[in-house]
């Protein structure tokens, strides 16, 4: 673990839980609820106080949390503190991994389609007490090191008036999923070890597995928003390497030519050099999630909205900017969520995560450990 934490691109400034401050752990159930307590609350009350919103105002909730679901739900935990509405549509997802928000976020579009005039409220972060592996099996102890506290809150709506204070519109949302396949079902797989503790073991297979369902939800998403001279490029490159040269390289499509930002999985620095090389990206296009993983670390399915706080922070996007945040998770599973910017974003490093610190970012030395 020593090692991992070494070579992870994570600073002393991430955070793990109270519970996990303890010698034994604090694991058990009550500790857990604290900690959703501590996660989920402050962001909640911040995202009504900027959109001076009341609790009541909200028709669908929508809370994910990978690794702890517990009876009353997530969402039941919410609508009981802020004393919401009888007829709120809640919904919790569990189990869903890295990719949970963007998840959320697609079935927050499909309901707004069914239920006008609403607001919908997506709630993402991951409990970590929980989740805390304490034996041996050195292919369970990686998740140990990977993950930080972290949550973020998102409303969406489908009011006229919306677009008056809203940054983005949804522009387009795709889910992918493998789990039809054993090998890649098998790659993430929480279950005990000879001991009995409970953990989450990776397998070999889980890197070849991920890049295969990144490519899939890749090529979909190419061919509803890519324009049509790189339509025409890839769809060339495919037939020259079957017919003429089968040894010829895989033609990458250039998503620069639609997409100006991009939020990557925060799942470790090999990992986000790894996809960005697949997906031809620079410097710049993975410094957002390099700068995360850095100061908050992987805070599972909510580091795509640090990332995009990063680069409001920064005053990068401008209005018309695509945004692409893409999530992977156990299952497994790869999400695609493009967002458009309709409006100037400024002022934004005095709000969010990254107020204290934005300044001190980019760090040039990353990659030498620092």
């Amino acid at each position: 673990m020593a090692k991992v934490l070494t070579s992870s691109g994570q600073s002393q400034e991430t955070c793990l839980p109270p519970a996990l401050h303890y010698i034994p752990l604090k694991t058990h159930q009550q500790e857990s609820i604290k900690e959703v307590h501590m996660v989920l609350f402050p962001i909640m009350e911040d995202l009504l106080s900027k959109t001076r919103l009341s609790p009541r105002d909200i028709d669908i909730l929508i809370v994910n949390c990978s690794g702890f679901c517990p009876s009353p739900s997530l969402s039941s935990i919410i609508i009981n503190k802020y004393s919401m509405r009888s007829d709120i549509k809640s919904y919790t997802l569990s189990g869903m991994g890295c990719s949970a928000s963007a998840i959320g976020i697609h079935m927050a579009e499909n309901l707004l389609k069914t239920h006008k005039n609403s607001y919908a409220v997506v709630l993402s972060t991951e409990v970590l007490s929980t989740g805390w592996y304490p034996g041996n099996e050195r292919s369970k102890l990686a998740l140990n090191c990977l993950f930080r506290m972290g949550s973020a809150a998102i409303l969406l709506s489908n009011k006229r008036d919306a677009k008056k204070s809203s940054k983005y519109k949804l522009f387009r949302t795709l889910r992918t999923l493998r789990a039809f396949e054993d090998k890649a079902y098998l790659s993430a797989f929480r279950e005990e070890d000879s001991l009995g503790y409970l953990g989450v073991t990776l397998n070999r297979d889980l890197l070849q597995v991920a890049g295969e369902t990144l490519r899939s939800n890749v090529t979909v998403l190419g061919s509803s928003i890519l324009p049509f001279s790189e339509k025409v490029r890839t769809i060339a490159a495919i037939l020259w390497k079957i017919f003429i040269n089968k040894s010829s390289e895989i033609y990458v499509p250039d998503f620069k030519t639609v997409i100006q930002h991009f939020c990557l999985p925060t799942s470790g620095r090999p990992v986000i050099r790894e996809i960005a090389k697949g997906l031809k990206l620079g410097e710049k296009d993975i410094e957002p999630a390099l700068m995360t993983l850095n100061r908050f670390g992987n805070q599972s399915s909510a580091s795509l909205w640090y990332e995009l706080a990063y680069l409001e922070a920064k005053e990068r996007v401008k209005k018309g900017d695509m945004v692409w945040q893409l999530g992977m998770g156990s299952g497994p599973k790869c999400n695609s969520v493009v967002l458009e910017c309709i409006r100037p974003i400024v002022g934004e490093s005095k709000r969010g995560p990254w107020d204290d610190c934005i300044h001190r970012y980019p760090i040039a030395a990353l990659d030498q450990g620092i």
